[in-house]
């Protein structure tokens, strides 16, 4: 059996920056949306300052972050993995990042015919 491929990956330069806001604020957990207000930016949020939702999925933990995203976005990145790294720049409004100088961005990489077959699976 193939092994799965993860859904979620984070850059040694995101695992960073989450290690120093799970420092300053306690656990966090990250959601991905297609959000009005900050697009489609990963935001980083304290652990109880965020609701999941029953619609929400769950891909997996960066940094020990668990990272969850809409189920209509899933629906439309369930063949990409998602590559979360960080860059110069302000974060979302309401991401945890905002005023550290530095963001969130999501970069991602489509599943190879193996990947996507073990995840069906």
């Amino acid at each position: 059996m193939t092994e799965l491929p993860p859904r979620v990956t984070a850059t040694p330069a995101a695992l960073a920056l989450i290690a120093s806001l799970r420092a300053a604020h306690g656990p966090v957990l990250f959601h991905q949306s297609g959000g009005c207000c900050d697009g489609s930016a990963p935001m980083c949020y304290p652990v109880h300052d965020f609701l999941v939702g029953d619609g929400d999925v769950h891909l997996g933990a960066i940094g020990g972050a668990e990272f969850y995203i809409s189920a209509p976005q899933y629906e439309v990145w369930k063949h990409t993995q998602l590559i979360i790294d960080v860059v110069p720049g302000r974060g979302g409004m309401f991401s945890l990042e905002n005023g550290s100088g530095q963001r969130f961005l999501l970069r991602s990489r489509v599943f190879g015919e193996d990947e996507r077959a073990a995840l069906d699976a």
